[in-house]
């Protein structure tokens, strides 16, 4: 599927804001549930409904783990997301894929 949303990204240790497409000034657009993103993201955008708004709160282990993400995220960061999913489109391979039956 692919997303589009608003987010803002923090260090949950002190705060610091490292992303944000509000800053930025428009929606990010990606792939969710494919492994590109970290997943923290992916699992946790996957849960929400259009419109819906949510603080993903995601460990090392589903972030950047202990190689960070250099120089905006340390090694074995906890992360915050406050994220806003403004639309949700299906894959053209889920939405073509037809289910069989005996």
């Amino acid at each position: 599927d692919t997303v589009t949303t608003h987010y803002v990204g923090t260090i949950a240790s002190d705060g610091s804001t490292f992303g944000s497409s509000l800053v930025r000034g428009s929606p990010f657009i990606t792939e969710i549930g494919v492994g590109k993103l970290i997943k923290g993201w992916d699992e946790g955008v996957l849960q929400l409904t259009r419109g819906a708004r949510a603080i993903l709160k995601v460990s090392p282990d589903y972030a950047y783990g202990a190689r960070g993400f250099p120089p905006l995220i340390p090694p074995n960061a906890a992360l915050e997301f406050e994220v806003e999913l403004l639309e949700i489109r299906p894959s053209s391979k889920a939405s073509s894929e037809s289910t069989d039956s005996d």
